[in-house]
């Protein structure tokens, strides 16, 4: 008896992961695919890729607070003491004192009650929105939100809106729609990760002081890059105590690992209570803890002068792109994207970068709509004004390449 191979199985998710597929498979064909390359050094501005140094224009790193030896001590230290993990969940044995101690820097740092602090900076979003937002509530979120505040609206029970973005108008017309008494929480991201562009912080909170609305604002990529001393939005605007529920990651300026969320005491305390990816997830590793802690406190110390030294780069890499006829966006941060249109023209410049020196990759739809690919480059501290030269040289060279500029 012959058996007979089995047909491949076409259904709606075979053609989901096909699509997927395809487009790896069309990277890879135009010799361009640099997704998940495996870095082996970091030393400063610059890391290790296949045995080739590159400058490193894709890291999240802001003030440079990657391999800083005082961060790397304490977590160390915190091994020595603790071992590599903990007894388990936070609502019953994995709690530490230094679990504790970092949610108190947290809320000391951005002068508020209390926080938690969560394994990841996409459940922070996922579990905290979900978590509040109910049954008759209205989550009203901007257009440009990042990804893991759509999915915590989404699967919140509530009534899910947005707004356009940065648009104040449009937000109130939505805030007008919520039926009375409904409960309405308005989020929005401070500094846009693939844009670069800031919230308008003061528009906004009265807005929600009007109409009765909580505000929610994701600092992901605001600490340590906004206001004088790395503060994020409120600082930026002079606005202390502006924001009802501060978010924010441990991965990014601070380089660990993990979210949190800064409010009230009684609002922490019920995230605490009820927040299900905080009481069934296991507790940070004590290492990525204390690595925490001692991150806040160098920015405490050195804060200022990181923050001007970025402020400084990013002027130079931003009007250097502008002044070569490059499209920036409106990018006023760190992030700064190179706008080339259509993907072919990102792949292309991408390899030119990848092939001469320069770390850098392209955000390609769905990420971004269709005719809006573009590379996106991340200025830091750690750059040094010759880093930026020779960067600037090659995206220079990349462009006319590519037929961007």
């Amino acid at each position: 008896m012959l058996v007979q191979e089995k047909p491949p199985l076409k259904d709606g998710l075979q053609w989901k992961i096909d699509e997927i597929l395809d487009r790896v498979q069309w990277a890879k064909d135009m010799d361009a695919y640099y997704y998940q390359q495996a870095t082996s050094e970091t030393d400063g501005a610059w890391v290790v890729v296949d045995g080739e140094r590159k400058l490193m224009f894709a890291t999240y790193s802001y003030l440079g607070l990657l391999q800083h030896p005082y961060i790397n001590n304490a977590s160390k230290a915190a091994i020595d003491k603790y071992g590599t993990g903990t007894h388990g969940v936070r609502l019953l044995g994995g709690t530490l004192d230094i679990h504790l101690e970092l949610e108190h820097k947290i809320a000391d740092f951005f002068n508020r009650d209390a926080a938690i602090v969560y394994s990841s900076g996409y459940v922070t979003n996922l579990a905290t929105i979900s978590t509040l937002v109910g049954k008759g509530d209205w989550v009203i979120s901007d257009k440009w939100n990042h990804a893991s505040i759509v999915d915590g609206c989404a699967l919140a029970r509530g009534k899910f809106v947005r707004f356009r973005h940065n648009d104040m108008a449009d937000l109130e017309r939505r805030l007008q729609q919520a039926p009375e008494g409904a409960g309405k929480l308005v989020i929005a991201d401070a500094v846009f990760s693939m844009d670069g562009d800031i919230f308008p912080l003061p528009e906004a909170a009265e807005l929600c002081r009007k109409y009765n609305a909580r505000l929610m604002i994701d600092e992901a990529h605001s600490l340590g890059v906004i206001g004088a001393t790395g503060r994020g939005i409120e600082e930026h605007f002079g606005m202390n105590g502006a924001i009802d529920i501060k978010m924010g990651t441990l991965s990014k300026t601070i380089p660990g690992v993990g979210g949190y969320i800064t409010a009230d005491e009684e609002f922490i305390t019920f995230l605490k209570h009820a927040a299900r990816a905080f009481i069934f997830s296991a507790a940070l590793p004590p290492a990525v803890t204390a690595a925490c802690i001692a991150s806040f406190e160098v920015i405490e110390r050195e804060g200022v002068e990181r923050n001007r030294i970025l402020t400084r780069n990013v002027k130079q890499f931003l009007g250097g792109l502008q002044a070569m006829g490059f499209d920036t966006g409106v990018s006023v941060t760190p992030i700064v994207p190179i706008m080339t249109g259509d993907d072919d023209r990102a792949m292309i410049m991408t390899k030119y970068c990848q092939e001469n020196g320069v770390f850098v990759l392209p955000v390609l739809p769905p990420a971004v709509p269709i005719g809006a690919s573009r590379l996106r480059a991340n200025v830091t501290a750690s750059h040094t004004t010759e880093d930026i030269d020779f960067a600037l040289d090659v995206f220079k060279k990349a462009g006319k390449l590519a037929g961007v500029i």
